[in-house]
Order: structure tokens, then C-alpha cells, then sequence
């Protein structure tokens, strides 16, 4: 490989690392992308088995999110949204609980539902002009305490955090005890309000497709892991070297602290997700169910081709449904139980569906438990041309993720022109 001591090697081809070589390629810095895996993406990725699309997890964007509304071209990405709201199981059967902003119809009948009593939903809607109000960098200032703490000190009853507020950002946050920082959920509930829950119509994996295709051609090196850093540069897998000004590192924690010892990083939370193809869908809304009844292992399902007709072929239908943590049992076993749990939704016609894959993710979201956002952004530059970004940087999500890979990059370019 021949190398030129003048650029930037980022270790990574995830949305940091994308992120960070987009502005890198404003700035007119040369760079090199070395990643891994046999695409780009990181985390963000989709697999085409039989003709259904299959995320790598379940996986949405948030259409509010700032970094992404200003570096993603969302027409291009043909978003497809999900109902505003969410369906929420308890006493048997499946419940409304609508936006009442967005879906004012559904909205009055949310209030009638058994998850919560009618002041819990009041203080919903004080919650969301709370989170609403003021900059986001006045929310990272609110004062931080756990979700579930948070919550209680709001007023909410305990019928509504264990009915809709564990599983809902339980799912989001992956981990159903609520310990996740409060400006975390804050923020997320931002998020959900000011814009749509959505997905591009060919996969989550056209969000990085998108920004590699507007780098400079040759600058992504796929198949390439790196070993170390060096002095000068960085030693790949096959031995070869890679000279450059300045290193990069847009992986995930793990990956980072071995290739940066150093740093400090948090640990992770995983998930278990499951895909089955089904001849008919079970429910015909493009929305997120919920699991309040602790039934089985599955906190969330949805018809996900409800929500995007290409991600399942003509004629079948591709249900989506997640774990909160990776159950320690084997792939039948997994199988088996999750059946059983949407049988009880569903009735027998889930015995018929196939399972097309089974994906465990162990380092899908960083821990963020306090004190993790008392510093909502935490530094990129760890000592003389050496960077670090990804998600575990700002806080857990795409936009996380977006925005550290561009204060890395803003980072590099302030060093490099200062000398």
C-alpha cells in the first residue's frame, strides 16, 4: 500500500468515521478510512436475505436529530415514518398511546387507555413542553440524575413508568431499570416529539451509504483492520504501515481503548433481534408494539414492513422483534420462547413464520448512567495528533455518533493548521 506522510488516517468506517472524513474533505485534508468489515457503516448496516432487507438490529432514525437533518439528504433516503405513538400490550390486549399533538383523533382516545391514569398524561405533555423549551445545550445542562428518578420526581405514577415509559425507553436506551443518565432521556423524548421515528425505504444502511458516496473516491479501504498505532502512523492487519499526520480512531469503546489505552470508556448494552416472514401480517399499522406484561423475552415488535413495503418482497410480510439485553440461551432456544411470547399476541399463525435471522449484539448502545453526560461532550484530542470519536464520545445515538466524528475532524484541522 503506498503511503502518504501528509494525511489523516481514520480507523473506522462507521458515522463517525464518515462524519469526521466528511469535513476533512470540506477542509481540503487529505485522509484514508481504514475499516474493517467488508462495508461501511459500523453498527448501521443491512443484510438482503431472499429478497426482505434486514437491519442489523432493530434501528430508526429520528428525524430531529440536528446532525443528521444537516448532513443527510432525507429525500434521497425516501424516509418512511411510523405511526406517532406507540401500541402498548397490558390486560391482554394491545392499547393506543398516541401523540396527541401529532394525531390528535387517536390522541383523545390515548387518554381512555389503562396505561397511566389522565394526570400521568397531563404530565406527559408537561414533560414534552419541558424538554421542548430552550436550546439543546440548555437541556444538557438540566440537572442529571437516573431516568427512573427523574421520572418520579415528574409525578408519573408507577402504572405509567413500568406501562409505557420502561418499555418504550427500555428499548430505546437498552436497559429496562431506567438508569440511564436523565438528560439522556430528555433529549430522546426531544427527539421523538419535534420530528418522525423513521427509516430509509431500502434499509438503515442507506444512512452511511450515503455519506461514503460523497467522499473523495479511494479514500474508504475496505477489509482493512488496523493493528496499532504507530509513532508515524498505523500498522494494519497484514503487516503493512500507514504513515500520516494525524490518527483518527471512530470505533466503537472496546476497539478504541485497545488501540488507544488510555482513554477511558464506558461499557456497553446489547440486544437480541429477530426476524421472521410471515404470509400475512399480524397487524396492519406501521407501529411500535410494546411489551408492559414481561410475558417473555421480546420488549418491542413491529410489522417493519408496515413501515417500508421494500423491506419484505411482494407478498410477504417481515416482522422485526427485539430483546433488552442478549438472553444466555442458544439461537432454538431464543427461538422458542419468543414464539411462545408472540403467540399469546398473535395466536397459532405464529407457529407458521419463519425465522430468517437471528442477530446478538453485545456493544449496541454505551452505558450512560450518571455522572456518563455531566459532560455531554466528551474530548476527542488525546494527546499530540491522536483522536478519538463514535457515540461513547457525545451520547448514545446516530446523532452522537455524527456529531463526535465532526469535533474530531474539527479537532484535527485546528492542530494541523497551527502546526
Amino acid at each position: 500500500m503506498s503511503t502518504d506522510a501528509e494525511r489523516v488516517v481514520i480507523v473506522g468506517a462507521g458515522l463517525a468515521g464518515l462524519s469526521c472524513g466528511l469535513l476533512l474533505a470540506a477542509e481540503g485534508i487529505p485522509f484514508s478510512i481504514f475499516e474493517a468489515a467488508d462495508q461501511v457503516g459500523g453498527r448501521v448496516r443491512t443484510d438482503e436475505v431472499r429478497g426482505f432487507r434486514l437491519d442489523r438490529g432493530f434501528q430508526v432514525l429520528l428525524t430531529a436529530y440536528p446532525e443528521a437533518a444537516e448532513l443527510l439528504d432525507y429525500g434521497d433516503l425516501d424516509l418512511h415514518p411510523f405511526y406517532p405513538g406507540a401500541f402498548v400490550r397490558t390486560g391482554g390486549r394491545f392499547h393506543v398511546l398516541a401523540d396527541p399533538f401529532r394525531n390528535p383523533v387517536d390522541g383523545g382516545k390515548t387518554i381512555a387507555t389503562p396505561v397511566g391514569s389522565i394526570l400521568d398524561k397531563g404530565r406527559v405533555a408537561q414533560l414534552r413542553y419541558r424538554v421542548g423549551s430552550g436550546t439543546l445545550d440548555d437541556l444538557w445542562k438540566h440537572p442529571e440524575t437516573t431516568s427512573l428518578n427523574y421520572l418520579r420526581q415528574a409525578g408519573f405514577s408507577t402504572s405509567m413508568i413500568d406501562g409505557f415509559f420502561r418499555p418504550f425507553f427500555g428499548g430505546a436506551l437498552l436497559e429496562p431499570d431506567l438508569r440511564t443518565s436523565s438528560r439522556m432521556l430528555e433529549f430522546i423524548f426531544r427527539m421523538f416529539a419535534q420530528g418522525d421515528i423513521a427509516i430509509p425505504a431500502t434499509g438503515m444502511e442507506a444512512i452511511p451509504r450515503q455519506l461514503a458516496a460523497r467522499l473523495p473516491e479511494g479514500s474508504i479501504y475496505l477489509n482493512t483492520p488496523v493493528e496499532s498505532i504507530e509513532s508515524s502512523g498505523v500498522r494494519l492487519a497484514n503487516g503493512e504501515t500507514a504513515a500520516a499526520r494525524a490518527v483518527v480512531v471512530a470505533t466503537g469503546p472496546g476497539p478504541a481503548h485497545e488501540l488507544l489505552p488510555g482513554i477511558t470508556v464506558p461499557g456497553t448494552f446489547g440486544t437480541a433481534c429477530l426476524y421472521y416472514s410471515a404470509d400475512n401480517p399480524p397487524v396492519r399499522e406501521p407501529a411500535l408494539l410494546l411489551d408492559s406484561e414481561l410475558t417473555g423475552p421480546v420488549n418491542n415488535a413491529v410489522v417493519i414492513s408496515n413501515v417500508s413495503p421494500l423491506y419484505a418482497p411482494p407478498g410477504a410480510a417481515l416482522i422485526s422483534a427485539s430483546t433488552v439485553g442478549i438472553p444466555d440461551v442458544d439461537d432454538p432456544e431464543l427461538d422458542r420462547r419468543v414464539r411462545d411470547q408472540l403467540t399469546g399476541w398473535w395466536g397459532d399463525e405464529v407457529a407458521g413464520w419463519e425465522l430468517l435471522r437471528i442477530y446478538r449484539i453485545p456493544d449496541a448502545l454505551p452505558r450512560q448512567e450518571p455522572p456518563a453526560l455531566s459532560l455531554p461532550r466528551r474530548p476527542v484530542r488525546v494527546n499530540k495528533n491522536r483522536y478519538v470519536c463514535g457515540d461513547h464520545r457525545d451520547n448514545g445515538s446516530i446523532n452522537g455518533a455524527l456529531a463526535s466524528g465532526k469535533r474530531a475532524a474539527e479537532a484535527v484541522v485546528a492542530d494541523l493548521r497551527a502546526g
